[in-house]
């Protein structure tokens, strides 16, 4: 849904090969996230990676079999980033108020600060880049996307559940597809701001997003 902005330091100390090597995949892994989010995975070939990475192409394929394994790993750790930054954001929401109304509207106005940073930084998402491009990939890295944009309505929708025991809305609504408009906003968002240039666009779409879920479910 939206690349972790928060940066990855570690103190300075003589590297290991063990280490060398893990740090030669992570700069492998930037390399390849940045080009797919600017031109696509098909347009990204292994030599431009290795070029760019100082690599010769026998030290890529001892990081990664072929391109779809590329993909697998760039994958796992874009969900690891991303699943620990949504836990962190809704902690801090739900530490704010305990009520999951008022939670999930902080967490709302902490999103759409996120947006706009992200906007700005990096303007793309690398599921929706790998979903407009499926037939690129073998099946396991399609199935994969899939299963990152279930995990993202699963945990909305339990929280608009949640929400809706004790504030039932206001009027007939689908919990699920509300769940999914969340997910629909912030990758057209995307869309939306690359286009117009604009990555205010952002926190302002999502503001809206906030005030209709609270027009659905206040008393």
């Amino acid at each position: 849904m939206f690349d972790a902005l928060e940066a990855k330091t570690a103190p300075t100390v003589q590297s290991s090969p063990r280490s060398k090597g893990a740090a030669t995949r992570a700069r492998i892994l930037d390399l390849a996230y940045e080009r797919i989010i600017d031109k696509g995975f098909a347009a990204t070939s292994i030599e431009e990676l290795v070029e760019a990475g100082g690599l010769t192409k026998s030290g890529f394929f001892y990081h990664f079999r072929d391109k779809n394994d590329l993909a697998r790993q760039l994958i796992d750790r874009y969900v690891a980033d991303d699943v620990l930054l949504l836990d962190r954001m809704e902690a801090r929401a739900r530490g704010l108020h305990e009520d999951p109304l008022h939670a999930f509207l902080i967490f709302l106005k902490l999103y759409a600060e996120m947006m706009d940073e992200m906007l700005r930084v990096r303007p793309g998402c690398l599921v929706a880049s790998i979903v407009s491009q499926d037939t690129t990939f073998d099946p396991g890295v399609r199935a994969r996307s899939v299963d990152i944009i279930l995990g993202w309505r699963r945990r909305f929708h339990a929280w608009l559940e949640e929400i809706a025991a004790v504030h039932p809305p206001r009027l007939a609504v689908d919990l699920e597809a509300l769940a999914d408009q969340m997910i629909v906003m912030v990758e057209g968002l995307i869309l939306l701001s690359k286009a117009l240039r604009d990555p205010a666009q952002g926190s302002r779409q999502m503001l809206l997003y906030r005030d209709q879920i609270r027009l659905i479910f206040s008393t």
